[in-house]
């Protein structure tokens, strides 16, 4: 926990730093597929330094978060083809079929997974190596990661550039659970339109 708590502020240092657009850049790369500290840290703070540069700075943190998501789609693609053997030959119940079942679950509900892990707490970096993994179709993981993660960043920054710092408390509190209440309502509205049209 220590050793997290460090973390976090060495990220936050970053803020006062001149390269801060590129070390947000390499954060937002870094956390799509290993990485435990959130872009979102240093993106706030470099709103709040300079609140004319929010909108680019949500931008520069969007394109790290996409470009680090296609590097976990095809990390966890290639892995999979080293290792899948292993799982199948070595894990109890671990079964070509059971893998084309989930494969195909995944398929089916790719885009609204993706767009949930990019735009609330749950892991993004779990989603993209999965998504590698199940070889969902490439444009779908790409356009729902190109959304989710935009309307991440950009909200966060649009807010703290309009509200300052009045608002970065209320964010920090509240914007996690807020994003999981959105993204709920949005697949229930989703199967209701599906089951019910």
């Amino acid at each position: 926990m220590f050793g997290l708590r460090r973390l976090y502020d060495w990220v936050l240092a970053w803020s006062e730093s001149r390269h801060a657009r590129l070390a947000l850049f390499g954060l937002a790369v870094a956390e799509a597929t290993f990485f435990p500290v959130p872009p979102d840290v240093l993106l706030m703070a470099m709103c709040l330094a300079r609140p004319e540069a929010s909108l680019a700075c949500a931008f520069v943190s969007t394109t790290g978060s996409v470009s680090g998501g296609i590097a976990g789609y095809f990390i966890g693609f290639g892995l999979w083809q080293v290792v899948a053997d292993f799982f199948y030959t070595w894990i109890p119940g671990f079964t070509p079929e059971g893998f084309a079942r989930t494969q195909a679950l995944f398929e089916q509900y790719g885009f609204l997974t993706v767009f949930t892990a990019g735009f609330t707490p749950i892991p993004y970096k779990i989603i993209t190596i999965c998504s590698g993994v199940f070889g969902i179709n490439f444009p779908v993981f790409l356009l729902a990661s190109v959304i989710s993660r935009g309307m991440r960043f950009f909200l966060v920054a649009g807010l703290l550039k309009r509200y300052g710092v009045a608002v970065r408390s209320w964010i920090e509190r509240y914007f996690n659970l807020l994003s999981l209440v959105f993204v709920a309502l949005l697949v229930a509205g989703f199967f209701l339109v599906r089951y019910f049209h």
